[in-house]
């Protein structure tokens, strides 16, 4: 049974910075992708990021240059650090772990970008 568990989500002002950590346990073979998509009300859910296992990664372009995807092998774990951070960027983010034994997703985590 494969397991990911999010953390890093929450409430912050415009300008401000939050870090995402997407952990993954249990049988999950070898990793091929990991990355971020989001979900905001009424739209539908669009890639934030991602990065292979050699480390080449890809942006969604509104969040180019403010983003960075990193991950770690050894504790199959994946992270999104993300500054200046906008209203725009409000929205519910999911991990997606993408292996051998399957394509995984998180629960998804709240992002809200507020004064």
């Amino acid at each position: 049974h494969v397991q990911l568990v999010e953390s890093g989500g929450g409430l912050v002002q415009p300008g401000g910075s939050l870090r995402l950590s997407c952990a993954a346990s249990g049988s999950i073979g070898s990793i091929n992708l990991m990355g971020w998509y989001r979900q905001a009300p009424g739209k539908q859910r669009e890639l934030v990021a991602v990065i292979t296992t050699g480390g080449s990664t890809n942006y969604a372009g509104s969040v180019k240059g403010r983003f960075t995807i990193s991950r770690d092998n050894s504790k199959n774990t994946v992270y999104l650090q993300m500054n200046s951070l906008k209203p725009e960027d409000t929205a519910v983010y999911y991990c997606r772990i993408a292996g051998t034994s399957g394509d995984y997703w998180g629960q998804g985590t709240q992002v809200t970008v507020s004064l």
